[in-house]
């Protein structure tokens, strides 16, 4: 089945194709024609995952997911959350957002360096074979762990995985392999729950 996934990013496709399988081929928007940013305006993690899902719908009428992430720290309130790709700027560079949190943690001790990932997956679907209409299904996952005191050189992840560390484990997601990561991630345990809908339906 091919499937439109609403990122630009190729790591988040790279986790998606290892976790929906063979069975399924990913179309990302740019190999369609599509350029420039996909829309995320709204206030919750939930709400900004289906205006990409419908954004990408409206545009190519095929079945499509999208996904949004969070990162909430709470001694930070919740921050970055539904900011956290442009937390240091609208520039979203990755590096810049984890000097930020980084920074604003000094001093702050592990233990109470509680955080989680929380990930919303969104899926847009014709309601019936050849009809126009949609129907949109969302599939959740978390993720909880502690800030590091300081970033970890492991380059296996992307934007906070080298200062995100999981409960239960000694180092930071950047520091595991991809089939690791995807196992306990918040995105993994969302997008699960997405192949098995998909697979029984087919």
């Amino acid at each position: 089945m091919d499937i439109l996934f609403a990122t630009n990013n190729p790591h988040k496709a790279e986790e998606a194709a290892k976790l929906l399988g063979p069975a399924f081929h990913i179309l990302l928007p740019s190999s369609l024609g599509l350029e420039g940013d996909i829309p995320e305006t709204h206030d919750t993690i939930a709400e900004n995952s289906a205006e990409k899902a419908l954004f990408i719908w409206k545009k190519f009428g095929r079945i499509c997911f999208s996904d949004d992430t969070g990162l909430e720290i709470d001694a930070l309130g919740g921050a970055p959350g539904v900011y956290s790709a442009r937390y240091a700027g609208e520039s979203k560079n990755p590096a810049d957002n984890r000097r930020k949190v980084l920074g604003q943690l000094d001093g702050v001790p592990f233990e109470k360096r509680t955080a989680r990932f929380r990930c919303a997956v969104t899926l847009v679907e014709p309601v019936t074979e050849g009809q126009s209409g949609f129907k949109t299904t969302v599939f959740e996952g978390t993720c909880e762990g502690h800030i590091a005191l300081a970033e970890s050189e492991g380059v296996q992840g992307f934007g906070y995985d080298s200062i995100f560390i999981p409960n239960g484990m000694e180092c930071t997601m950047a520091e595991v392999s991809l089939e690791v990561k995807n196992e306990l991630s918040h995105r993994g345990k969302a997008m699960r729950e997405l192949a098995k809908y998909l697979s029984a339906k087919k």
